[in-house]
């Protein structure tokens, strides 16, 4: 075995963090396959013990003398996979295609392994009494090997190698087709004149983009910051169409990073493999581990919201009509690029109030002072900066996190601004999940929230809009659930809960965005050090609800389409763009443009795990303001409240249906009620 590998040594660095500037790119391969010599050693050990199987010597062997022996695989695969959504390169690309199958191949090797498997079968079959969270663990693993495959005869089971061997690789290219397509594209200004409308902050950063790709003039790009606010502010009609068409039909065009047939091949794959498991659709599968349980109580869900929202906002794009005409005339016909722009002057007509308004007050060092102050408001604990610990890129900072009564919590990594080598959107992830080892010790987690914020200028720092901080109060929620998990095994703790109820935490954070003392504690000019006007804050509140309605609905026709991708009995022979057209009509309000397409950059339904399960961020959303009423009630920063919800929900995992926990929380199962009061909607 090579030495020198920063992988296969102990981590010297503060909480055992990844070294991330000992670890280089040839230092990968050879950890993964050292990793998986490792777990085919331990998995001999377990299925050749003379001794009958038990839930000690089964279900968690683990040799308390070579436990971080045996962990090497997880931590290498957690920092590759990381580095690929947040800092990848070519070289990675590569290796991700090389390595990707014969992990796959790994994965399908253990959970098809049938003398393992008949061990896990005769321990769910005859075991000793089993704490609440033993019992969890055991249900899931054995139920984890019967849904990979393990009740299949040879034949069976070489099918499903196949098509998880297959759809593996195909949700990889479909990620990096789409940051191949997203980061190609650049809308290269070299007149003033297109720059009408543009506000000062969006002028500089995208001079900033051109300095760094060696061209004058201004470039904006397809990433968040940049796309946004030019849809939102730039006069010139047609440089807005080029934007949205560009955005808006990445990897459908005539070239490699085509994603159509992708998608189809992958909504074939995950169907063939839910019924070669006995399942009718995909969906039935996926929601099998579900909170909503089948199909019939999400399309339920889908279609009391459209009940519910969709006459409102149908009223609010007729507003929106209204004040283009009165702009522009009779004659104007409001296509899909111009939402936005009017959007945001009907939006200052009505409540005088806009994004670049609150920027100056919206700092991101501010902000960050702003979010870990709520959580010490709320749960006492204090975040401090280490930079002694090892990060990925300069952009990223590393705190450690202490809880209330001083002791080491977490470790938190927080990586801001969108760049060359990193997906779009924002998530959280673990390096290091919380779990309690053979010895007995708590080992604590290492999380990071990845987003693509606006970045800082040569003249001025990060200046956020309010929709930027309420993305990171929902990556941090996402982060809390993580740093507060108190669980005795890993595959239970923090976010590993089921799809529907994961976005809980993470919601519920988005609450306190509009809370006026949350915003007096960081809302400060950052030249003057003037705090944000009342008045400013009572426009803000009063303009919550704006296009509430338009915006749930389009929540909920991305939920209708990864439903009927995933409820397709029989083989998927249709043309994506269509399909997707008339999959979501009941949810959409506008006119579709025919060569538009969301499905081929929809990662979350196609590699990113929310297949079948989109639906989860308006499951939760009922969830999450159900959850800030008895905050409301009891107060928004009462501890006693934020410690029950800690208790309840935050700390616990998996380890208990999610309903169970939910009812700890408060008492009683959650209504739509609070929601529907939230964005002012009345039911019929």
């Amino acid at each position: 075995m090579a030495t020198n590998n920063p992988f296969y040594e102990e981590y010297t660095t503060p909480h055992k963090t990844v070294p991330f500037d000992k670890i280089k790119l040839e230092h990968f391969e050879p950890a993964f396959m050292e990793g998986i010599r490792r777990d085919d050693e331990q998995i001999e050990t377990i299925v050749n013990n003379p001794e009958p199987p038990t839930f000690d010597n089964t279900i968690i062997y683990t040799d308390p003398e070579h436990e971080e022996y045996y962990e090497l695989l997880g931590n290498v695969s957690n920092v590759f996979f990381n580095l690929m959504s947040a800092e990848t390169n070519d070289e990675l690309e590569a290796l991700a295609q090389k390595i990707q199958p014969i992990l796959t191949k790994h994965q399908n090797d253990v959970s098809l392994n049938e003398k393992l498997f008949q061990r896990i079968k005769a321990v769910y079959e005859n075991h000793r009494e089993l704490t609440a969270e033993e019992e969890m663990l055991l249900n899931k693993t054995y139920d984890g090997f019967v849904r990979s495959g393990a009740l299949l005869d040879k034949a069976g089971k070489d099918k499903l190698r196949a098509l998880t061997e297959e759809g593996s690789l195909l949700s990889l290219q479909f990620s990096q087709n789409l940051l191949k397509e997203n980061k190609a594209y650049t809308l290269h200004l070299t007149e003033e004149k297109d720059l009408d409308g543009l506000p000062e902050t969006q002028r500089t950063a995208a001079a900033m983009a051109a300095k760094e790709r060696g061209m004058d003039g201004w470039v904006f790009t397809l990433d968040a910051p940049s796309y946004g606010p030019f849809m939102q502010y730039a006069k010139n009609r047609e440089l807005r169409k080029q934007l949205y068409m560009a955005r808006n039909t990445e990897c459908t065009h005539d070239n490699d990073s085509n994603n159509l047939g992708i998608c189809k091949r992958l909504v074939n794959i995950r169907r063939e493999i839910a019924q070669l498991l006995g399942h009718e659709t995909y969906a039935d599968y996926v929601l099998k581990k579900r909170m909503a349980s089948n199909t019939a109580n999400v399309y339920k869900l889908l279609n009391d919201l459209i009940a519910a929202y969709k006459p409102t906002a149908i009223e609010e794009r007729e507003e929106l009509k209204k004040m283009a005409l009165k702009m522009e005339g009779e004659d104007f016909k409001l296509m899909p690029w111009d939402a936005a722009y009017y959007s945001h002057k009907l939006q200052l007509e009505k409540y005088n109030v806009d994004s670049e308004m609150l920027r100056p007050y919206l700092e991101l060092s501010k902000v960050i002072d702003g979010v870990f102050g709520l959580a010490n408001r709320l749960y006492g604990i204090t975040f401090k900066e280490n930079k002694d610990i090892p990060v990925y890129h300069p952009d990223v900072k590393a705190y450690e996190v202490y809880d209330k009564d001083g002791s080491f919590l977490a470790v938190f990594y927080a990586d801001f601004h969108p760049r060359k080598g990193k997906q779009g959107g924002a998530w959280m992830t673990e390096y290091q999940g919380q779990y309690i080892n053979q010895k007995g010790e708590n080992i604590r987690p290492h999380v990071s929230v990845v987003m693509n914020l606006t970045k800082p200028t040569d003249d001025k720092p990060a200046l956020l809009t309010l929709g930027e901080v309420e993305t990171f109060l929902h990556e941090f929620g996402h982060s809390l659930h993580g740093m507060f998990a108190n669980t005795r095994f890993e595959s239970l703790s923090g976010t590993n809960v089921w799809w529907d109820f994961v976005e809980l935490p993470s919601q519920f954070m988005e609450n306190f965005v509009l809370q006026k003392d949350f915003l007096r504690t960081f809302a400060f000019h950052y030249q003057t050090g003037e705090p944000m006007p009342e008045e400013m804050i009572d426009r803000l509140i009063a303009a919550r609800n704006y296009n509430v309605a338009s915006m749930c609905l389009r929540q909920v026709s991305f939920g209708l389409l990864d439903m009927a991708y995933y409820t397709t009995k029989d083989e998927f022979t249709a043309d994506i763009i269509p399909f997707e057209k008339e999959a979501w009509k009941d949810a959409i309000i506008d006119k579709q443009l025919p060569d538009t397409c969301m499905t081929v950059q929809f990662s979350h339904i196609m590699a990113g795990g929310y297949s079948a399960g989109y639906y989860s961020y308006k499951w939760a959303e009922v969830l999450d303001a159900d959850a800030f009423a008895v905050f409301k009630k009891e107060g928004i920063f009462n501890k006693d409240t934020a410690q029950r919800f800690r208790d309840c929900i935050l700390s616990k995992g998996g380890t208990e249906h999610p309903m169970t926990l939910y009812k700890r929380f408060k008492g009683a199962e959650p209504t739509i009620d609070a929601l529907l009061e939230r964005n002012g909607i009345k039911r019929n």
